[in-house]
């Protein structure tokens, strides 16, 4: 058996020399060593070997598997070199300490045997690689610790969707070479990893965005804004020296004002969802509060407003009387948190994106249509007046039209200067035939008469009227 204690200097049943071995911890910090000692305890769970010289971590560190180490710390050594299969015989590790070393890349899939690990530690190295597979497989890990390297890439794909790392609550870049973070994508990621999102000590460049987010992070209290304020500084091309990011509002030459904190606009009809983007991880229960003052406490349901699984409220079919500010109250196991969003619902409907015009623009739109129809019927309307008869000409009679010399066979006589029928005159002697056509040349010219029948109008010699007869009548 193993004493409680063994001390160091001496061996006792299975304790490395130099070593401390008190029950199943391991600790061999500060023992100068330039390897990991050997052999190792099969029933270690935490294993110090901190502050020493060693440099290197080879696939045989470990020759048999050491299913009870749950904890391994090397930090302060001169480590340059991991090995990707270093970590094959501690498949059930969940604290790995490779902090205050001299790692300069994280190689391909160089963690992806330690699918239970929780918190890893690579702070205070020179790591400026990191390949997009050194993570995979941690689907258990919580915290991630990059602080004080040489990063000069976000590595968004650890965050993006919590595919890789579902469970990562904690992600530390202080002290790095990030010069852009991308603010549109955090700004979408929940409360509670946006409360442990460490990016001070920066190399940022200013800009709105980056100040908005960070002013966002200040108002709902997040850890990584409130306690690093004076460490989130920014780069102005015309400033000296580096500036506050929350400092920014209102300074020239970008002149940032805050945004608003959860405001939604939407309009007649839509169907909107308002999230509940709480700090609180693992809530209780969580219920909201309308403008009207009625409680939302139920999944699903069949009324206008809806809550989901994840804590959200949907409402469909808004209406105007819909706007106004909603309360969402979180009870968690550590504190309880309220948040409110405002919800603007414009008075018209907007259905696609060709449908934008408001009821303004309609209006003005159909004022200058109507003047447009007016000008056209004005201007450009022929005048019937003006081409059928000339300025010297009375008025064609009511009785006198195509359809009394299409319905009627008799022929309509000119009235003579006697006024007896039967006669009709012109300057060259013709005769008007059937119709008003003449049978000889010349142009009729009668002498005008007073009356309502003293003058008729000539009929035209391809009017419709001739169709229907071929038989002259001879007068």
């Amino acid at each position: 058996l193993v004493a409680a204690v063994a001390p160091r200097g001496t061996w006792c049943g299975s304790c490395p020399p130099r070593c401390v071995c008190a029950s199943n911890i391991l600790s061999c910090s500060q023992a100068v060593l330039s390897a990991v000692p050997a052999p190792l305890p099969r029933f270690t769970a935490v294993l110090d070997l901190s502050h020493n010289n060693v440099t290197r971590l080879r696939a045989d560190w470990a020759p048999g598997r050491l299913a009870h180490l749950h904890a391994l710390l090397l930090s302060h050594n001169r480590l340059s070199f991991v090995s990707t299969e270093a970590f094959t015989h501690v498949p059930h590790l969940r604290h790995l300490d490779l902090s205050s070393n001299c790692l300069r890349a994280l190689e391909e899939n160089l963690f992806s045997d330690l699918t239970e690990l929780e918190v890893l530690l690579l702070y205070n190295n020179e790591i400026s690689t990191v390949d997009r597979t050194a993570f995979e497989n941690l689907n258990r890990l919580r915290k991630l610790y990059l602080g004080q390297n040489r990063i000069s890439r976000f590595p968004l794909e650890l965050l993006r969707d919590g595919s890789r790392l579902p469970q990562l609550a904690l992600l530390d870049l202080s002290a790095n070479r990030l010069r852009h973070v991308p603010v549109g994508e955090l700004q979408a990621l929940p409360a509670w990893l946006r409360d442990r999102l460490y990016l001070h000590g920066n190399p940022l460049a200013c800009d709105c965005a980056l100040f908005q987010l960070m002013a966002r992070g200040r108002r709902r209290r997040l850890s990584a804004v409130v306690d690093f304020q004076e460490e989130l500084r920014c780069a102005l091309p015309s400033a000296p020296a580096p500036v506050g990011i929350l400092a920014l509002a209102g300074r020239a030459p970008l002149n940032c004002s805050e945004a608003r904190e959860a405001v939604l606009e939407a309009h007649l009809g839509d169907t909107v969802t308002l999230s509940c983007d709480t700090r609180v991880r693992g809530a209780r229960s969580r219920h909201w509060v309308t403008p009207g003052g009625e409680r939302v406490l139920r999944e699903g349901g069949n009324g206008s407003a809806a809550l989901l699984g994840n804590g959200s409220l949907q409402l469909r079919a808004l209406r105007a009387e819909d706007a106004g500010t909603y309360a969402c109250w979180v009870a968690g196991p550590l504190l309880n948190e309220t948040l409110y969003v405002e919800l603007l619902v414009h008075n018209f409907t907007l259905h696609g994106p060709h449908d934008t015009l408001n009821t303004a623009y309609t209006a003005l739109v159909g004022c200058i249509l109507s003047v447009v129809l007016v000008l056209i019927y004005l201007y450009l309307t022929p005048c019937r007046c003006c081409c059928c008869r000339g300025a010297d000409k009375a008025p064609p009679p009511r009785d006198d039209s195509i359809n009394s010399s299409v319905l009627s066979a008799t022929p309509n006589h000119a009235v003579g200067a006697a006024g007896e029928p039967g006669r009709s005159r012109s300057a060259s002697g013709a005769s008007v035939g059937q119709n008003g056509r003449f049978k000889a040349g010349g142009t009729p010219q009668g002498t005008p008469r007073h009356g309502p029948r003293a003058q008729r109008k000539v009929s035209d010699p391809d009017s419709v009227s001739s169709v229907f007869s071929d038989t002259p009548i001879v007068v």
